[in-house]
């Protein structure tokens, strides 16, 4: 019999309960990854007691959620998800019950839920194993497996079809053949479930080992042409040269090797998919892509915005698609390094070279040596080290500078300190006020510019 650690808080809530007469159960996630060893930091109830009952053993209790059965208890820094026994019926939005209905059992509540690993729960009181479905078992032969009939699972709700994929990427597992079928002939399910619950799901799948797992099974069940069509176009696109995959593999294999952080392993996944949109032929009958970080930028921001995903995220992610284009090499000046800087930006810089690694990586499917990007990243960090001017705003001279000298402000003056900068990335010591004056006199007499 199987024997789970709880915490000493979470036995004196379930304690709580116990003592008012009432059954209590730790379920879901927390049984899973406990019985696999894992790290468990959230805890999910199961009780018999209503929520009004619930409300009355407890000091401090969110309501929310409180109309099918759940409320969340702030118990000793945790928020514990505590939820009365239930059973469901009806799922007109595809999402929610129409209907719950207390009064039941423990074993007849794990039977309303999505997989067999996530419908056992664990009495701390007793330290007994609940499991009718049969969850240990698969946990042990590494399979997903729906609930029951597979089919009214995923008619219930349709994430649950991408929960599946998310569940077998983090696990390593695979899943039931059954279940499978079931979720590829329900993949419409998934069209009317909101942008964010999609994507808190690819979030997830996207940061598990092998996030590639998740996006074969998507291709393999027709669900990438609806969640992600745009990865779905890469499919069957050649490449040239060194490159060993179609577009497709080359993504998901750049997604492997990529570092485990939301912005890299998406930028990874998503830095080619304008291949398909730029592809021509030379005369020579071998493919080009042309300007392809251009369009696969825009994808990526089209594709990310779709997915709600927070603004300064898709501006992180579209930055290193638009600049992932880059071929450094040992003769490079100075003068070139500065300016390659101050276009990425030195925040930007370390994820860079992680994403470019990735891309050549991904090439042929074998790690790249990462100390080929050493000597470029030394050069940045030496001059990040001694403050060199990257931007406008490193400028020893200002926009108030230049209208106290009598330069008009507006299009003119953005002209002026453009080219100032382009000066001082050439040469770091002409950064100084008085020298940025007479080369901005002389940039306006030059060029006659005037408001």
């Amino acid at each position: 019999m199987p024997r789970l650690n709880l915490p000493r808080d979470i036995l004196d809530f379930a304690t709580v309960l116990s003592e008012a007469g009432q059954q209590v159960y730790v379920v879901g996630g927390a049984v899973r990854d406990a019985l696999l060893g894992r790290r468990v930091s959230d805890y999910d109830v199961a009780t018999d007691a209503r929520p009004e009952r619930v409300i009355e053993l407890y000091r401090r209790v969110i309501p929310m959620g409180i109309k099918h059965g759940t409320v969340t208890v702030l118990w000793k820094g945790r928020s514990i998800e505590t939820t009365t026994f239930r059973s469901e019926g009806g799922y007109s939005d595809g999402r929610r019950p129409d209907a719950v209905s207390f009064g039941v059992g423990i074993e007849e509540d794990l039977a309303r839920r999505d997989f067999t690993i996530n419908a056992m729960a664990w009495d701390p009181i007793a330290g007994r194993l609940v499991d009718p479905e049969g969850g240990r078992e698969d946990l042990k032969a590494g399979l997903v497996r729906a609930v029951g009939v597979p089919a009214e699972r995923f008619a219930e709700d349709g994430l649950r079809i991408l929960r599946a994929l998310r569940f077998a990427t983090q696990l390593g597992f695979t899943i039931e053949a059954g279940t499978l079928a079931a979720l590829a002939a329900a993949r419409e399910r998934i069209i009317p479930v909101s942008a964010e619950r999609l994507r808190d799901e690819l979030s997830k799948i996207l940061l598990a080992p092998r996030p590639s797992t998740g996006l074969r099974l998507m291709e393999e069940t027709g669900l990438i042409d609806l969640v992600l069509p745009e990865l779905a176009r890469c499919r069957g696109v050649e490449q040239k040269g060194l490159h060993r995959f179609d577009v497709l593999d080359h993504l998901l294999a750049a997604l492997d090797f990529s570092e485990a952080r939301l912005e890299l392993r998406l930028a990874a996944l998503l830095h080619d998919t304008g291949k398909p949109e730029a592809k021509a032929f030379g005369e020579d009958g071998i493919p080009t892509f042309h300007r392809h970080e251009e369009y696969s930028a825009r994808i990526a921001e089209n594709l990310l915005r779709r997915l709600r995903y927070p603004n300064e995220l898709v501006d992180r992610v579209c930055h290193l698609v638009r600049q992932h284009m880059f071929h450094y090499e040992e003769n490079w000046s100075d003068a070139a390094v500065r300016r390659f800087l101050a276009r990425v930006g030195q925040g930007a810089m370390g994820d860079l070279l992680s994403l470019r690694l990735a891309d050549s990586s991904a090439q042929v499917g074998v790690a790249a040596d990462p100390r080929g990007l050493d000597t470029l990243r030394r050069r940045m960090e030496d001059f990040v080290a001694k403050e060199a001017a990257l931007g406008i705003k490193d400028l020893a001279i200002g926009g108030n500078d230049l209208a106290a000298l009598g330069f008009p402000r507006g299009p003119v003056m953005g002209r002026i300190l453009a080219e100032l900068l382009e000066a001082v990335l050439d040469d770091p010591e002409l950064n100084e006020k008085e020298r940025l004056a007479d080369i901005a006199r002389r940039i306006k007499g030059k060029h006659g510019l005037s408001e």
